[in-house]
């Protein structure tokens, strides 16, 4: 796929996530990931499965923000070359993902779910959950058109 058609879809996926938390209780993993699964090649069904157990900051613990995980786990179907060639492609992938947390990071001040959300803190929440949603698809998106580029040329 040519990295344009992805980059004019973004505001597209991105509300397809925060849709797919609103209006069938998703959780902020589960909606960035099976929001991708296409773009990424990745079965709907199982990006649902894979990215449940990350809702509310892995396993409601809040820590990481599920919907950077989710975006995570989009990037890693995508860049993965699975177990044939194992270890050939994590550096690569971890580049990848960390493009997305860094950039999270610089929008939000924060990677972590309790502290997005305002947890224990006097001054509220930082960022809303479909928010955050919005800002791990529009970040994995620039990433996945980047390396579509990259793969044109």
């Amino acid at each position: 796929m040519p990295a344009t058609d992805i980059l004019a879809r973004k505001e597209e996926l991105a509300a397809k996530a925060v849709a797919l938390r609103a209006e069938r209780k998703f959780n902020c993993a589960q909606a960035v990931a099976c929001a991708l699964a296409d773009e990424v090649g990745a079965d709907f069904e199982t990006c649902y499965r894979l990215s449940e157990g990350f809702g509310g900051g892995m396993g409601t613990h809040t820590e990481t923000c599920g919907a950077i995980s989710g975006a995570v786990i989009a990037l890693s179907q995508l860049n993965s070359g699975g177990t044939e060639v194992s270890g050939t492609t994590k550096t690569a992938t971890y580049q990848l993902v960390r493009k997305v947390i860094e950039g999270f990071q610089e929008m939000n001040g924060t990677t972590i779910c309790r502290e997005l959300k305002g947890v224990g803190n006097p001054e509220g929440m930082r960022r809303s959950c479909p928010g955050c949603i919005e800002d791990a698809v529009n970040l994995a998106v620039e990433v996945i058109a980047a390396r579509a580029q990259q793969d044109e040329n």
